[in-house]
């Protein structure tokens, strides 16, 4: 499933601040790099694993490998998320009946 890719890829701290800097707009990896405690080749590898997940995308730009948040990917991410919430409600609304003695 797709969303257990994104867990994965998001577990890792780099990963999650490199996507969260790329949520202000596309950059190169360059340009990403910048403020890292690594390297510009571990960026690139962070990248890759973010885009193995299909959380980013990438395009050429002459010499510059431009990324960029897929929002579409997140889609599943977030249905799943909210399933937990669901259940919470529904869980509590249980509850709150089974003391109340309503039905």
């Amino acid at each position: 499933m797709a969303y257990e890719q994104a867990l994965t890829a998001l577990a890792d701290p780099t990963r999650r601040a490199v996507f969260e800097k790329l949520r202000h707009g596309p950059m190169a990896v360059g340009e990403l790099a910048r403020g890292f405690p690594v390297s510009r080749p571990a960026i690139s590898q962070h990248l890759g694993a973010l885009k193995t997940a299909g959380l980013v995308r990438d395009v050429r730009q002459g010499t510059k490998r431009i990324y960029a948040v897929r929002p579409e990917s997140l889609k599943e991410l977030r249905v799943w998320l909210n399933g937990f919430w669901d259940d919470a409600l529904a869980a509590y609304k249980t509850a709150l009946e089974g003391e109340t003695g309503d039905g």
